[in-house]
């Protein structure tokens, strides 16, 4: 396979990025009831969870007991603005959280160490009668990110085409935004060696290569691909002789992966078209899909497996891999408005293995033939990639993004590190078959 490096453009001092709901955060509330039972869940929970609270003045709202003097020390937390930070969090609960990071009400050294126990518990955090209560206060999604061929257009430009320049600074040289597939024996990447892109690389061409095995793609195979990412995926399929056919409704990964085509020398292989999943027409011997359904909406994941299961000839073979929550925990939000919503990744939602197995059944020809989770994978993924953002912010905030979305971006990586390391979200590969 041809060597290629494909490089960003280097930011000017004019460069203006796009707006977003970053640049401005709601005022903070004035609601001194939520706040007060906001303060004691919260000081409750930290206690519990063993997370320590320090306040501006170096006192400590919350000292967990350190039973074990052979364990790690307490996370800490520190609440530069503890009145902002629990108004905000009684009045928005878990959006108002993270709406408080981004505001710098509060910081921590490792923010997802903080995150993790509290991700670990999260179904049992709020008292039982307020759980209940939620549907009266919860926010719920726009009607304008509902997943309609209009509204998911406009739902993935507001994430991938932030920037490609944005992405190549904490991605490694493949450009590959999904859970990689660790080997055991691959060292750790270290705070001394933020930037080493080999190991990360390394796992995700694993990851990549075990799909394409898994949808036993193979020369003059005619593969599809829904998601194209930037193309990583699709130059590597056409290196085995494959005509991929690639699908994304992001105009800057379209752009980057046709060019990475193109230098790869496979360019007369990969055909990188700008078309919503539904829209796809033709027959294919097999179809990958990299964490796109999670950008689907629940109420489209029957036709997202319908489309699968219509253009897949006779014989063909599916490869997914899909962020995946419990069950219980799927019904228990699904109709919930989030932080990861509002700020990140609109009209989203993650399926349950559960989900997908009855959704499959109910409304194609397909079954789950079988199911492998990685989830620990992802945490150290995004570990690295959390690493890489970290040493390069001067260089974020040099393509125009300010100080409040360098912020939400690092609250982003590690919420989503929490979760995976917590066992809250898992992450499977999944191979579907008639």
């Amino acid at each position: 396979m041809t060597t290629y490096e494909l490089q960003p453009r280097q930011a000017s001092g004019c460069v203006q990025a796009p707006a977003g709901p970053w640049t401005q955060l709601p005022a903070v509330p004035h609601a001194p009831i939520h706040a007060a039972i906001a303060r004691r869940i919260f000081m409750r929970a930290a206690a519990r969870l063993g997370v320590t609270v320090e306040l501006p003045d170096g006192r400590l709202l919350v000292k967990p007991p350190r039973i074990d003097a052979s364990a790690p020390a307490a996370p800490v937390m520190r609440l530069y603005r503890p009145a902002q930070f629990f108004r905000r969090l009684g009045h928005d609960g878990l959006i108002g959280f993270g709406e408080s990071y981004m505001a710098g009400d509060w910081d921590a050294d490792d923010v997802a160490s903080v995150l993790t126990p509290f991700a670990r518990r999260m179904a049992r955090l709020v008292p039982g009668g307020l759980q209940r209560a939620r549907r009266w206060y919860d926010a719920r999604q726009p009607a304008s990110e509902h997943n309609d061929l209009r509204g998911s257009k406009s739902n993935i430009s507001r994430h991938y085409d932030l920037s490609n320049e944005l992405f190549a600074l904490f991605l490694d040289r493949t450009m590959t935004y999904s859970s990689a597939i660790w080997d055991d024996a691959t060292p750790a990447e270290t705070d001394d060696s933020p930037r080493d892109d080999d190991t990360l690389a390394a796992a995700q061409i694993r990851k990549i290569d075990r799909l394409l095995d898994l949808a036993a793609v193979k020369d003059g195979t005619r593969l599809l691909e829904i998601g194209t990412g930037w193309g990583e995926l699709a130059v590597r399929a056409a290196s085995r002789g494959a005509n991929v056919t690639t699908v994304t409704l992001s105009r800057e990964q379209q752009a980057w992966a046709i060019r990475r085509a193109e230098l790869a020398g496979v360019g007369d292989l990969v055909d990188v078209q700008l078309h919503d999943y539904r829209e796809v027409t033709g027959s294919y011997d097999a179809v990958v899909s990299v964490e796109m359904i999670e950008a689907v909406g629940l109420e489209y994941w029957p036709d997202y497996f319908a489309t699968i299961d219509r253009v897949l000839a006779p014989g063909g073979r599916v490869a997914l891999q899909s962020i995946t929550i419990e069950h219980q925990r799927l019904l228990a939000t699904k109709g919930t408005y989030t932080w990861i919503h509002k700020y990140v990744f609109p009209g989203g939602i993650i399926p349950s293995l559960h989900a997908v197995r009855d959704i499959v059944a109910h409304n194609t020809r397909l079954r789950v033939s079988s199911a492998t989770a990685y989830g620990h994978d992802y945490a150290r993924t995004l570990h690295s990639w959390l690493e890489r953002f970290h040493a390069n912010t001067a260089a974020v905030q040099a393509l125009g993004f300010d100080e409040r979305f360098t912020r939400m971006w690092k609250f982003y990586l590690a919420y989503c590190e929490a979760g995976f390391a917590s066992g809250y979200l898992d992450v499977h590969q999944l191979v579907l078959e008639r």
